[in-house]
C-alpha cells in the first residue's frame, strides 16, 4: 500500500490518541456501541479558550474509536482525573486495545511533557538530554503521539489507512477541513500527520499543565507550606542530604518559567527488573526475549552501550498521584523508591536489570532517617496540581 506507515514494534511505552463526539461544547459520545466493557463514555467539555486545532486535538485524544478493535483512547494510559497518567495504578505497564496484551513500560505523563527538549548530546556536561519517552527516542509531542496508533501493544492499528479511514467517518472530520484545509484527510500519511499535531496542540494547553499545586501556590507567594513540608523541601535541596534537586531543580527557571522538577538528563538508577511485568509473557512475535528481556533504554535509542540501562529524569510534578514508579513499574509508593534510593547499595535490593553504568555518587546511600523519607513524601506531595480544588475538599 503506497503511502502507508506500517506498524514497528520498537517500543511499548505511551499515549493512545482518540477522542468523543463534540463540535464545540458537550455531546454524548455516539461510538457507545464500540465500548466493550458497555458503559456510558465520558462527555468532553472543551474550554472556550480553545483553538480549533487544540479543540480538535482534544477531541482526538478522547476518541475510542481510533484503535483496533476500538475502545482505547489516549485518557486509557492518560487520565486527566490523575494528571494523565495511567488510571490502572495496579499494573506496572498498560495495557493494549487488544485483550492480553501489555507494553513493556510505565507509561509516562503526558502532563509537562511540552516542556522535554529535543534528544542532544550536552558536551560541556558530557551527557545525552531530552527526548520524549522514557528513552528519548522522539522529539517532539507530535511524534510521540504517533507511537500508540500504530504500536501492535498498544491500540494495534496495522497502517495508517486503517487511521485515516477511522478519521474520515468522525461526526467532527470537518474540524481537519478547518484547521488543515482541504486536502487534510486526502492521503492515510497526511492525515496522520495532521491527527498527531492536533493532539499536540491540546497536550501543550493550560488545561494539560496547569502549574496548579501547592507547592507553585507558595512559589507565588499564595500559600503557606507546613514545618514538615518546609523540611521536606530543606532535604530535598541540600546537597549533602537528599540532594533531590541535582537532577529535579526545584526553583523557576530564570525566564519564570517554574520549575519542572526535571534537568531531562538520563541516569542508570540500578532499577531491578519487575517480575510483575506481564510483557515478559507475551509470545515470541511480540516479545522475542521472553524472560530474558533486558532493556537497554537510552542505549538502544544512541546505540552506544555506556548508555545502556539509562532512561530520562521524569518530572516529580504529582508525582504523589502517578503510582507505580520508574520506568518499569517496580515500585508501588513513594515511601518505597526514595528508601530504595536511599539504601540500594548497603541493604539486600534485588539487583540492577543492567548493572553497568548504575549511579553510584549520587544515591545509593544517603543516611535518610525513616523521617526524613517521610518528610520528603510530604513535601513531594505538594507537587499535586488542583491544589486550591483539593484544599476546598478537605474542608
Amino acid at each position: 500500500m503506497v503511502g502507508q506507515k506500517r506498524f514497528h514494534l520498537c517500543e511499548l511505552s505511551v499515549i493512545a490518541l482518540l477522542a468523543v463526539f463534540l463540535l464545540g461544547g458537550c455531546a454524548k459520545n455516539l461510538h457507545d456501541d464500540h465500548d466493550e466493557d458497555d458503559h456510558e463514555l465520558p462527555v468532553v467539555s472543551i474550554d472556550s479558550s480553545f483553538n480549533a486545532k487544540e479543540r480538535l486535538g482534544k477531541l482526538l485524544f478522547f476518541e475510542k474509536s481510533l484503535s483496533t478493535p476500538p475502545g482505547q483512547d489516549c485518557s486509557a494510559c492518560h487520565d486527566p482525573e490523575i494528571a494523565f497518567a495511567d488510571p490502572l495504578t495496579g499494573l506496572p505497564v498498560s495495557k493494549g486495545a487488544r485483550p492480553g496484551l501489555f507494553g513493556n513500560r510505565n507509561d509516562m505523563t503526558v502532563s509537562y511533557a511540552a516542556f522535554v527538549p529535543p534528544l542532544h548530546f550536552n558536551k560541556g556536561e558530557d551527557v545525552w538530554v531530552g527526548g520524549l519517552f522514557w528513552d528519548g527516542r522522539v522529539n517532539s509531542l507530535a511524534e510521540q503521539a504517533q507511537g500508540p496508533p500504530l504500536n501492535p501493544l498498544e491500540m494495534a492499528n496495522p497502517d495508517t489507512l486503517t487511521i485515516v479511514e477511522k478519521l474520515r467517518q468522525l461526526s467532527y472530520a470537518s474540524l481537519f477541513i478547518e484547521v488543515y484545509g482541504s486536502e487534510a484527510l486526502s492521503t492515510p500519511d497526511l492525515a496522520f500527520d495532521n491527527m498527531a499535531d492536533a493532539i499536540a496542540a491540546y497536550e501543550m494547553t493550560p488545561e494539560v499543565n496547569p502549574f496548579s499545586s501547592k507547592y507553585d501556590h507558595w512559589l507565588r507567594g499564595e500559600a503557606e507550606l507546613s514545618e514538615q513540608e518546609l523540611r521536606g523541601l530543606k532535604l530535598f535541596d541540600d546537597e549533602e542530604k537528599g540532594n533531590c534537586a541535582a537532577c529535579h531543580p526545584s526553583r523557576p527557571e530564570e525566564d519564570g518559567t517554574p520549575p519542572l522538577f526535571t534537568d531531562f538528563t538520563y541516569d542508570n538508577l540500578g532499577t531491578p527488573r519487575n517480575p510483575e511485568n506481564p510483557f515478559y509473557s507475551l509470545p515470541p512475535e511480540l516479545n522475542p526475549d521472553g524472560f530474558s528481556f533486558i532493556d537497554l533504554g537510552l542505549g538502544k535509542t544512541v546505540n552506544d552501550p555506556a548508555q545502556n540501562g539509562k532512561f530520562r529524569v521524569p518530572t516529580l510534578r504529582n508525582v504523589a498521584i502517578t503510582a507505580p514508579y520508574l520506568h518499569n513499574g517496580v515500585y508501588k509508593t513513594l515511601f518505597n523508591v526514595l528508601a530504595f534510593y536511599n539504601t540500594r547499595d548497603v541493604s539486600c535490593w534485588p539487583d540492577p536489570e543492567v548493572a553497568e553504568n548504575v549511579n553510584r555518587e549520587e544515591l545509593g546511600n544517603l543516611k535518610l532517617t525513616n523521617q526524613e523519607l517521610e518528610d520528603l513524601v510530604v513535601f513531594l506531595e505538594t507537587l499535586t496540581d488542583g491544589w486550591e480544588e483539593l484544599d476546598s475538599d478537605d474542608d
